[in-house]
């Protein structure tokens, strides 16, 4: 049996996921996840995760976002012992966070197919649209666990492709909608 390979992240509806807190990405309209009433349970998705994840995993440009913020962070405490990954070609050891953990470098979609034969349970990737949308491209990804936003940006990265590519089914597991407007739709790849 393969570990679960999932991506996590917020979304707008047009599929945009960069810069949900803020400018980062340098398209005007960042910050668009605070910009909308705060609703716990529409955050709920969240704490699941917590109690599922076994592993996290990241590109580079999102582990050097992330990693410096969550490795303090109280809200992600429970991340703080968990094995970390960083898929990259570029990155080097001495770049990596050591306060947060042991944290490994794959460099291929190869390695993150070994990793999953592995002994373990789920693998979640964090923001990372380049690299969720070459996983998913190699046919990598198990999982996705979205927080749509009712808001259209037109600019931005998206983690699907838009490619002409093979039609890729996807099973609803779960959904809600929230008094906020976010929906939450949690789909399996169907293989």
């Amino acid at each position: 049996m393969t570990r679960e390979l999932v991506w996590t992240g917020f979304m707008t509806l047009d599929g945009v996921v960069d810069s949900p807190g803020g400018r980062v990405e340098g398209h005007r309209s960042g910050g668009w996840v605070l910009e909308h009433e705060f609703v716990p349970e529409a955050f709920s998705l969240k704490g699941d995760e917590l109690g599922e994840t076994t592993a996290l995993m990241f590109g580079r440009r999102s582990y050097e976002a992330f990693a410096p913020v969550w490795s303090g962070s109280e809200d992600h405490a429970a991340y703080q012992n968990l094995p970390k990954y960083v898929v990259s070609t570029s990155i080097q050891t001495d770049a990596l966070l050591g306060s947060w953990g042991e944290t490994g470098i794959l460099r291929s979609a190869d390695d993150v197919a070994a990793l999953k034969q592995t002994d373990g349970g789920a693998i979640f990737i964090h923001g990372s649209a380049e690299l969720a949308r070459t996983l998913a491209d190699a046919g990598l990804i198990d999982r996705y666990n979205i927080l749509i936003y009712p808001v259209l940006l037109g600019a931005g990265k998206r983690v699907f492709s838009s490619d002409d590519r093979d039609r890729q089914a996807l099973s609803l597991r779960e959904s809600e909608a929230y008094s906020n407007g976010v929906i939450k739709a949690i789909y399996d790849v169907v293989r």
